[in-house]
C-alpha cells in the first residue's frame, strides 16, 4: 500500500489541509493519507501550540468522515522534538510492506536540507511537493519530487488563532466539527479572555 505522510503542527487542521490530502488521493499516487501530528516541531515556537492531545482530536474530528484518511499520533511517544527522519525509520520498521511518500509545501521544501539527518529523507523518499504562494520549486538537492499542482489556497493556521483571539468567525476555514471544539473549548483564546 502506497501512503502519503502529511507531517504538521495541525495549529489548528483547517480545510487547505484537507484538500490538500484529497487532492493527493485524486492523483491516485497513494492509496492513502495519514495526517501526523507533531507535538513539537522544531523549528516552531512550542508556546503558541495548543496541547498535542487536542490537536489530534481536532484532525481526528476533521477527517472521521474518511476512511482514506487518519490521523497519526506516533510522534508522541519518540524523542523531541519531532524529527520526520526518526519517524520514518519507526514507520518502515512498524510497516515493512508500505511504500510511504511525503507531502511538504514549497515552503518546507525549500528549507529540508537543513532538515535533521535530510539526506536519509532525501535519499529513501518521494517527496509530494504542493506550491505554496511565495515559495518556489528549485529542486537544488536532486531529491526524488513529484509538483504536485494542488489548489493555492493563502489559508493559514496563524490567521485562523489570530482569528479566534480577536472573538472574530473561523467558519468556512476549517470544517463545522473543528469549529465547534475550538469554540467550546475556548481554544486560542487570550487567556485573560478564557476567566470571563
Amino acid at each position: 500500500m502506497k501512503v502519503g505522510l502529511y507531517f504538521g503542527s495541525f495549529n489548528p487542521i483547517h480545510v487547505g489541509h484537507l484538500i490538500i490530502g484529497n487532492h493527493i488521493l485524486n492523483t491516485s499516487l497513494v492509496d492513502k493519507v495519514w495526517f501526523v501530528v507533531s507535538p513539537q516541531n522544531p523549528f516552531k515556537n512550542e508556546k503558541s501550540l495548543l496541547n498535542e492531545y487536542d490537536r489530534l482530536y481536532l484532525v481526528q474530528k476533521a477527517i472521521e468522515d474518511n476512511d482514506r484518511f487518519k490521523a497519526l499520533d506516533i510522534e508522541f511517544s519518540l524523542p523531541r522534538p519531532s524529527y520526520t527522519s526518526n519517524t520514518l525509520a519507526y514507520l518502515q520498521e512498524k510497516y515493512p510492506a508500505y511504500q510511504f511518500q511525503i507531502i511538504m509545501g514549497s515552503d518546507s521544501f525549500q528549507n529540508l536540507a537543513s532538515w535533521n539527518n535530510a539526506s536519509f529523507i532525501i535519499k529513501n523518499y518521494e517527496l509530494l511537493v504542493y506550491k505554496r504562494p511565495q515559495f518556489e520549486i528549485a529542486n537544488k538537492i536532486n531529491a526524488t519530487i513529484k509538483v504536485m499542482d494542488a489548489p493555492l489556497l493563502e489559508i493559514s493556521a496563524t490567521h485562523i488563532r489570530k482569528l479566534v483571539a480577536e472573538g472574530k468567525s473561523i467558519k468556512y476555514l476549517v470544517p463545522d466539527k473543528v469549529e465547534k471544539e475550538i469554540i467550546e473549548n475556548r481554544y486560542f483564546r487570550p487567556k485573560e479572555n478564557s476567566l470571563k
